[in-house]
């Protein structure tokens, strides 16, 4: 009788070790599946969609964080849009999610970034820190939010051949599908914008933006990545220049961008501290003097004098009029 209560006893203790196993190999087997997903969803949100002629390479990818949390490591990112002719080489990337809650992604990613497009335009940034996480969905990612610290960036355009040197304190972007839209908002503070071999036209300011793109909510999974604005249309709810002081200049209202990166549409011009604008101008630019001074008076006349003013532009495939008829510059395409 005792022989058979161990020989029981023997039995349930297999038994619970059997479970215990087959229940290690189905969470490992769930790890590793859930593992391939976050690179999947990785990836694509950096652009990988074959099937639209846009390729992202993980270089070495490993899989770390077992068995409470997934990660993904990469030693460089590449992604090749061949048919828009975009080309983006970047450094490690580190990314993770908890077990848990494999759908909230957060990741880190090195510089530097090299970018070239097929209208002679490249960038070359490096920063300090990037950091970002998003949130996915069955269908793909539904917002993201990213910070970069000491983001540095030299533009070089071979059809101008001008180059640019841009440096921003801290950027904070975070975009979100609405339906089929994209909205996004972006802070860059600190940011200096200098042009070589001219002087720096404006000091060192904050830009904001907060726009809807009408159709663009592939954008943020990486689809739709290398047409970017071209045959978009939204809503700009404010573009801001801020110079601090109360020293504003910002722009609203709806756009839409043709297949050629011509920018139309009609939008509120708004702008703070006249004279403070004009002062800062003409000291960048003293050649344009007599012009400058001679833009703020029409503006300041438009409020009977004041130190601020509004007036409605109109965007005409690049060509910017005052009054719809008033033709006062142009915008080169996007």
């Amino acid at each position: 009788m005792a022989a058979s209560s161990r020989s029981g006893v023997s039995r349930k203790i297999w038994a619970l070790a059997a479970a215990i196993i087959l229940a290690i190999a189905v969470y490992t087997a769930g790890w590793f599946y859930a593992a391939s997903m976050l690179k999947e969803k990785t990836l694509a949100l950096l652009g990988q969609q074959q099937r639209s002629g846009v390729t992202a390479e993980c270089s070495d990818a490993d899989y770390r964080g077992y068995p409470f949390r997934i990660g993904l490591f990469c030693s460089r990112v590449a992604i090749d849009d061949r048919d828009n002719g975009l080309a983006v080489t970047l450094g490690a990337l580190r990314s993770a999610a908890q077990v848990y809650d494999p759908n909230h992604i957060v990741w880190e990613l090195d510089g530097p970034a090299e970018v070239r497009t097929g209208q002679g335009l490249a960038t070359s940034s490096q920063w300090q820190a990037l950091q970002s996480s998003l949130q996915t969905t069955g269908r793909g990612v539904e917002r993201s939010s990213t910070t970069i610290d000491g983001l540095k960036t030299t533009i070089v355009s071979t059809q101008t051949q001008q180059n640019f040197d841009v440096s921003v304190g801290r950027t904070e972007a975070h975009m979100r599908q609405n339906g089929a839209d994209l909205d996004a908002a972006v802070t860059l503070e600190n940011m200096d914008i200098l042009t070589h071999g001219m002087p720096q036209v404006l000091p060192r300011f904050t830009a904001t933006a907060d726009v809807t793109l009408a159709g663009k909510a592939a954008m943020l999974e990486g689809r739709d990545i290398g047409t970017g604005l071209r045959n978009a249309q939204g809503e700009m709810r404010r573009l801001a220049v801020d110079l601090g002081n109360g020293q504003v200049l910002s722009l609203a209202g709806p756009f839409s961008v043709d297949d050629q990166g011509r920018i139309s549409g009609k939008l509120k011009l708004q702008v703070e501290k006249i004279g403070a604008w004009r002062e800062q101008l003409k000291a960048a630019m003293p050649q344009a003097a007599s012009t400058i001074d001679t833009a703020s008076k029409m503006l300041s006349a438009l409020t009977g004098g004041g130190d601020s003013a509004s007036l409605d532009l109109t965007l005409n495939r690049g060509r910017v009029l005052v009054g719809g008829f008033i033709a006062i510059g142009e915008i080169p395409p996007l």
